[in-house]
């Protein structure tokens, strides 16, 4: 009895170590992706889907708490004035008619792998880009880069790098649903378009500024602000007769960014070949849902 009164409390020490052990691997086990020879992506136990830590939203408290240590007020100086808001209003009649042409125009924009190598001109992208400028954005700090890429040796090696990392998304990391869902519309890693294009716009998102005198600046919002501003810029793209496919290049950001000589701050969001469609281009004949499965009116 008395050596089994000795052992009790060794024995209840060891039993908490080993259920505590058990919590932290089971933790472990519902964040950790399964080992790269497979491909079923996350594991089944887990509950956030994989995804490319460069397009994580640094907007977030949990991602931001370092960042916002040395960041200021974005507005630290006196109230900007307020000018007169010039805004044309036109008659009920006009206004429906300009609705349905605006939508005319944009239901025709689709996702297009085959482009054109003809030239566009350079002052038409200039004019895109200045359009998409226009987004809102968090506290007004325009949290957006458009790198605009037209050089054929840079061209490849932004194929190179991309082709490089989306054959392992497709073998490894994405999963068998998600290459399965994708076979419809019969893409693969290969991205000829990236050299056939005449413009390569790369958007980046800003996560914080750089002030004059080197401090950081806060940028609230910034993958929102700069996801509005790359819908203007698909739109603005369809309303000259261009077309793109929107490309997120997984786990491509890093290499890009020092190979395009572009500071910590910015992250890739997305990467669009832009250019006229090749004359036997075709696209996936896909139906869009009606409104009433997209709007709800209360």
């Amino acid at each position: 009895m008395a050596l089994l009164s000795v052992l009790t409390p060794v024995l209840a020490v060891l039993l908490c170590l080993v259920i505590g052990f058990m919590l932290v691997k089971s933790r472990e086990t519902e964040t950790t992706p399964t080992s790269p020879g497979k491909t079923k992506g996350w594991s089944t136990v887990g509950s956030r889907p994989w995804v490319d830590q460069d397009l994580q939203d640094d907007t977030e408290a949990t991602a931001r708490e370092e960042e916002d240590a040395d960041c200021v007020d974005s507005f630290q100086e006196e109230d900007l004035p307020h000018v007169p808001l010039s805004s044309p209003r036109y008659p009920e009649e006009m206004m429906l008619e300009r609705s349905k042409d605006l939508y005319t125009l944009l239901n025709q924009r689709r996702s297009v792998r085959f482009i054109s190598p003809e030239p566009v001109p350079r002052e038409v992208i200039d004019n895109v880009i200045r359009t998409a400028g226009t987004a809102p954005s968090g506290a007004h700090t325009e949290p957006w880069t458009f790198v605009v890429v037209s050089d054929p040796e840079t061209k490849h090696q932004i194929r190179q790098i991309v082709e490089k990392e989306e054959e392992v998304n497709y073998r490894q990391r994405m999963g068998d649903k998600w290459v399965n869902d994708l076979a419809k519309l019969r893409t693969n890693w290969m991205k000829e378009y990236l050299d056939v294009a005449p413009y390569l716009v790369l958007i980046f998102k800003q996560t914080y500024g750089i002030l004059p005198n080197g401090k950081k600046k806060t940028h609230y919002y910034n993958e929102i602000s700069v996801s509005i501003s790359c819908g203007i810029l698909l739109a603005a793209l369809q309303n000259v007769g261009l077309v793109t496919v929107t490309s997120t290049p997984l786990n491509c950001g890093p290499q890009l960014r020092f190979l395009l000589k572009r500071p910590a701050n910015e992250k890739l969001l997305l990467l669009l070949p832009v250019g006229y469609p090749a004359s036997d281009a075709t696209v996936p004949d896909l139906k869009r849902k009606p409104l009433h499965d997209i709007m709800v009116h209360i």
